[in-house]
């Protein structure tokens, strides 16, 4: 069986760059001539695995930086973008993706920059249309730019793994005294002391939407009445990052270099979440506490009093070299469809970044069983099997006139870790028949026999014969 070799040239390339080497620099410390260096660079030479060892030997770096996930994640994306109508008539094949991919990521990124910025102005024209349709005269309307999608790269990127917030949230335990057995009172005391800022729960009419607000003046955290107690200890621990760590917070957005401050605002926020998370449930204790039940987030959620939600998230975070648990992936969404929070720890996961998941994932259906856990196997065209499992939240409202919200979570892992979660107990993983075919989205979905379909797939056209009527509108009738 030949070895797969390993072109991995741009990241050397980039490594190269960021020390400030020549090649013949580089190749001199590496005991190379500078020629099979500027070939290993142009990706017509493997980085041979000696290489590769002696690469992180010398300057002293992470090989699992140069895994081959961001590469995987950029093709992804870019089957994405050229899945839309626009690129229909282009012959532009994965093998042209995955180049582009190895050779020129950074180009690649622009392309999915840029494609996202067309689907933001088609976007916001469409409203403009609508708005222009439903009255007389034309309404003066703000553009909305989408920062959340640039700010969600950011913690892919980094695997959604934080390793100075998870240190800075462990030592909190040790410097602030804090209580397992009460920990929103120890948090409100250690503010209270070592920042001189006092906690007040306040009525919902004071508060109306807002669940947590900080008033500089007098140094006071208003935290609101509708927030259950494991939201209350959610919004404490958040301020806390903010108030003692905001330097570092704004070390780690700068390195996102992210295009508008609303980006770098809403980094913020979910830095200061993610250290609120780690706060509640902390590396270690939760990691050997998750093995030793086999990921059942009920027991996590008691034993470390979160909600379903906060629980599910944090799996997703515990990637720390040499202590990593189920590598998961992570999924909200609400009853219409819309993706409010994604997360992966799987590098081969895709998300539909542009419309709608897949209606044959189960995930939608957790709205119609309130509090029951459903699971599912589920095969996406490639051949890769995922078990998850969902269930619907509901996420504190404001009363009868503001009623509380409702979101779908879904949690999954590829089949290969399914066994360690207790959810699969019984559920025949070798059977990969019995596993649901799914999609990314129905664009770049290849499955031409799907009856819920609501768009053709890329590649294949719509055939219309007023004579013909499937389950599906759509017959494909093979590619153009």
């Amino acid at each position: 069986m030949t070895e797969k070799k390993a072109m991995l040239g741009h990241k050397v390339r980039r490594l190269r760059r960021d020390l400030k080497l020549t090649q013949a620099q580089m190749a001199d410390e590496l005991g190379i001539s500078p020629s099979y260096l500027n070939l290993i660079e142009s990706n017509q030479r493997p980085l041979t695995v000696p290489l590769l060892l002696k690469i992180g030997q010398i300057y002293d770096v992470d090989l699992s930086t140069f895994a081959e996930t961001d590469e995987t994640r950029l093709v992804a994306g870019l089957k994405e973008v050229f899945a839309d109508p626009l690129f229909e008539t282009s012959d532009i094949k994965n093998q042209d993706m995955k180049e582009l991919a190895a050779v020129a990521p950074t180009l690649g990124q622009a392309v999915v920059q840029l494609y996202r910025a067309y689907r933001e102005a088609r976007q916001d024209l469409s409203v403009l249309a609508e708005s222009m349709a439903d009255g007389d005269k034309l309404q003066t309307q703000s553009v909305q730019a989408f920062p959340q999608e640039e700010v969600g790269e950011f913690f892919q990127a980094n695997a959604n793994h934080f390793p100075d917030l998870e240190i800075m949230a462990e030592s909190l335990w040790i410097d602030g005294d804090l209580d397992a057995g009460d920990l929103y009172g120890s948090l409100a005391t250690h503010l209270q002391k070592r920042h001189g800022v006092r906690v007040k729960l306040m009525p919902v009419e004071v508060m109306g939407g807002t669940v947590r607000r900080y008033d500089r003046h007098s140094k006071r955290v208003l935290v609101s009445e509708m927030l259950p107690p494991t939201g209350r200890t959610f919004q404490l621990a958040a301020q806390l990052a903010l108030l003692r760590h905001r330097d570092v917070l704004d070390g780690i957005v700068e390195q996102g270099a992210f295009a508008s401050d609303e980006a770098k605002r809403l980094a913020l926020i979910g830095l200061a979440s993610y250290f609120a998370a780690a706060v509640m449930m902390p590396y270690g204790r939760f990691l050997e506490a998750a093995k030793a039940l086999r990921y059942d987030l009920e027991i996590l959620m008691h034993r470390f009093v979160a909600s379903f939600e906060q629980v599910a998230h944090r799996l997703t975070t515990l990637q720390r070299p040499g202590a990593k648990g189920v590598p998961f992936f992570f999924l909200r969404i609400d009853n219409a469809g819309n993706i409010s929070k994604r997360f992966s720890a799987l590098p081969a996961f895709h998300f539909a970044r542009f419309g709608s998941a897949c209606p044959r994932w189960n995930v939608h259906d957790a709205f119609r069983m309130p509090g029951a856990i459903q699971t599912q196997l589920a095969q996406l065209a490639d051949g890769t099997v995922y078990f998850s499992v969902s269930r619907r939240v509901v996420k504190a409202g404001g009363g009868w006139k503001n009623p509380a919200r409702q979101f779908a979570i879904a949690l999954g892992t590829d089949i290969a870790h399914a066994g360690q979660l207790v959810y699969a107990d019984g559920v025949d993983l070798h059977n990969k028949a019995a596993a649901t075919p799914i999609g990314v989205n129905c664009r770049l979905c290849p499955r031409l026999d799907c009856t819920q379909r609501a768009f053709p797939p890329l590649n294949h056209r719509l055939e219309v014969d007023e004579n013909i009527r499937g389950l599906s509108s759509y017959v494909a009738v093979g590619e153009v």
